[in-house]
């Protein structure tokens, strides 16, 4: 019965370190490292992932720069970028790439908040899924009708603290998307 709970919320825990990877990934007007995250360069015919190409820092609040290690690889990194959608247009000055983070509008806010929101959902679901799996282990277990019913509490009680917690993290993300 232990293994079943400590199974259930290992899955939930990784649900939700999956939601806050997406939240990341939804920019929220400030220059942030991890939007580069996805990015991959086509590096001598071989996808490398970008920060093992270049050193990315943040010199202003809306803006990245990328400094590579190899100054060849400035226009594969620029195409990456480019072709990654980040929905940043890079300007290459032959020693670094700048990305200029545009100001967020009213409705690009909203459609994040709206973006952030189905990403949460997408958690929640994943939970309830994660539960019911428990709880259909737990019907197979060889244990009394009790004990059955206390691991289905238990599993319940699993469920409705990692809600929360889906919760705050997008109530935290919705503030942070939503303040000028």
């Amino acid at each position: 019965m232990d293994e079943i709970l400590l199974e259930a919320e290992t899955k939930m825990e990784s649900a939700i370190e999956n939601m806050e990877k997406r939240f990341i990934n939804v920019r929220a007007g400030r220059a942030n490292p991890n939007i580069l995250d996805g990015v991959m360069v086509s590096y001598y015919g071989t996808d490398t992932p970008l920060k093992g190409l270049a050193t990315i820092s943040v010199p202003e609040a809306r803006q990245l720069l990328i400094r590579p290690f190899d100054k060849s690889s400035l226009g594969a990194i620029e195409k990456a970028i480019y072709e990654a959608n980040v929905g940043i247009t890079p300007n290459n000055n032959g020693e670094s790439i700048i990305l200029n983070i545009p100001a967020l509008t009213e409705e690009t806010r909203k459609e994040y908040v709206r973006q952030v929101k189905s990403f949460a959902e997408d958690c929640k679901i994943q939970l309830r899924n994660i539960r019911q799996d428990a709880n259909n282990d737990s019907k197979k277990l060889e244990v009394t009708e009790d004990d059955k019913k206390g691991l289905s509490e238990e599993v319940q009680e699993l469920i409705n603290k990692y809600n929360k917690k889906v919760e705050d993290l997008l109530k935290n993300k919705e503030d942070e998307l939503l303040t000028v």
